[in-house]
Parts: C-alpha cells; structure tokens; sequence
C-alpha cells in the first residue's frame, strides 16, 4: 500500500471519529478543515495510483462529506437558474 493510501485511510478515520463528536455546532468547521486537507491528498493519490483509484478516493470522500456536496450542488444549480 502507498504511502497517499495510507493517508487517505487516516483522513476517513479522522472523519468518522470527527462525525461522532455529538456536538453539531463543530461539524461545520471540521468539515471545512477535512476538505482543505483532502483536496490535496486526492491529487496526491492520483499522482501515486492513478486516476481509478483517484476516483475511487473522490466517492469515498463525497460519500462522507456529503452535505457540503448537496449544499454545492443546490448552489450552482440556483446560479444556472
């Protein structure tokens, strides 16, 4: 395993322990923080693997963060409109 596979599988540990917090208040900010940090850790991925596995990093990250994702796709779609 890679080195950018290792990281990625931190990054869905770091989500998922940060998505048990019961606090709603600070789900937003880590959100934020998560995808700063993911961005990059994607391309990374897909320097190292590929883009198949760089795709498969980019479902798995939309899948936990998929709220920013709606609220992404609720905003470009009102700026169509």
């Amino acid at each position: 395993m890679t080195m950018s596979l290792i990281l990625v599988c931190l990054w869905v540990v770091a989500a998922c322990a940060i998505a048990m917090f019961p606090s709603k208040r600070h789900h937003w900010p880590a959100a934020y923080i998560l995808i700063a940090f993911g961005i990059p850790l994607l391309g990374f991925v897909t320097f190292e693997n590929g883009p198949w596995i760089g795709l498969v990093c980019l479902i798995a990250g939309m899948s936990i963060l998929r709220w920013p994702v709606i609220y992404l796709g609720r905003w470009l779609r009102n700026r169509v409109n």
